[in-house]
């Protein structure tokens, strides 16, 4: 239809529009990119106080002090403490010892994260006259300590994804072919990844195919979402899809600092989306032997399924449709 046809809108309607919307989206994403990064601050972060009573309860009325920045977890001695960091229980804790306390951190878990509680915990010992000492449990990779290339992997898996669920949209794929179509870009997707984070950069340790799989898995819950969505809704399920990935997935995943430092409900919302799943599944199977894996695991596993779901249903309903409608209206008869 030519842009004169009578029933495009008419020229200063649709330069409005444009002079509206940009300024609009601009706004959100500023909102949205903005907002998490200036309020950033501990709020229930969880952390663990170890060692006797008599020792423990001074520093833990010192934390407690912060009010609402620290979820405190007890825990009898160091050993338990350790485990629970390595378990991924508490991002770090803090010891009482003989020569002063000691802080367990574990920059694999969020590098931000472990400089805020050294911090944190030397104000406190020197305003008492004590030193700290300072243990890595689990660190960050030795080519990466401040798990930059992971941070920085979140963004190409969502534009993967996005592309992939476009993609298959546009070039009309309903059904099973879409849904093969989209299990074995993010496959690729997953082993490209692997390839370049693990085996080039050497950023991200742990098993490649574990890896390939959290990468594939986290592409593929994207996908098969903005895909579903566009199934159901048509072109404008892409936009709806992109715009709730890219404008809330992303800044709320928390994947440069950590859920529990952005201000609320942001850090909640990113952990239930796929970047922020994607990325707490990543950190635990690379650094952290798979512990605390099935929250996030199972949230991109229900975005995939659902996505994927809704694609196969989509394509359900035209078929029933289309045999549903009468012989005449399919068949025209021949001319005599």
């Amino acid at each position: 239809m030519s842009p004169s046809s009578p029933s495009s809108p008419p020229t200063h309607r649709r330069i409005a529009a444009v002079v509206v919307l940009v300024p609009v989206l601009v706004a959100l994403a500023l909102w949205a990119f903005a907002w998490p990064a200036a309020r950033t601050a501990p709020r229930d972060l969880p952390l663990g106080v170890a060692g006797p009573a008599a020792a423990a309860a001074p520093l833990e009325q010192r934390l407690e002090r912060q009010q609402g920045a620290f979820e405190l977890h007890r825990y009898a001695d160091e050993a338990a403490a350790r485990e629970a960091v390595e378990e991924r229980e508490v991002y770090g804790a803090v010891v009482a010892a003989e020569r002063g306390p000691k802080l367990l951190v574990a920059t694999a878990a969020s590098p931000v994260v472990a400089q805020l509680l050294q911090q944190a915990v030397t104000r406190q010992a020197e305003a008492s006259g004590s030193r700290v000492t300072t243990v890595d449990v689990v660190p960050a990779a030795e080519r990466d300590p401040r798990g930059a290339i992971m941070n920085a992997s979140v963004l190409p898996l969502a534009l993967a994804g996005i592309g992939a669920g476009t993609a298959v949209t546009m070039l009309g794929l309903r059904g099973v072919r879409a849904v093969v179509a989209l299990t074995g870009s993010a496959a690729l997707v997953g082993a490209v990844a692997a390839a370049l984070t693990h085996s080039w950069l050497e950023a991200v340790p742990g098993n490649w195919w574990a890896l390939a799989g959290t990468f594939a898995l986290a592409a593929l819950a994207v996908g098969a979402a903005v895909s579903g969505l566009a199934a159901l809704l048509g072109q404008a399920g892409i936009a709806l899809g992109g715009l709730v990935i890219m404008l809330l997935g992303n800044p709320f995943s928390g994947a440069s600092s950590a859920p529990e430092l952005l201000p609320e409900p942001a850090g909640a919302i990113g952990q239930w989306l796929p970047p922020g799943a994607g990325v707490s599944l990543l950190r635990s199977v690379s650094f952290f032997d798979g512990a605390a894996v099935t929250g996030p695991a199972l949230t991109l596993a229900w975005w995939a399924a659902l996505g994927l779901g809704a694609v196969l249903l989509a394509d359900a309903l035209k078929e029933h449709a289309r045999k549903a409608e009468p012989a005449a209206d399919r068949d025209p008869a021949l001319g005599g």
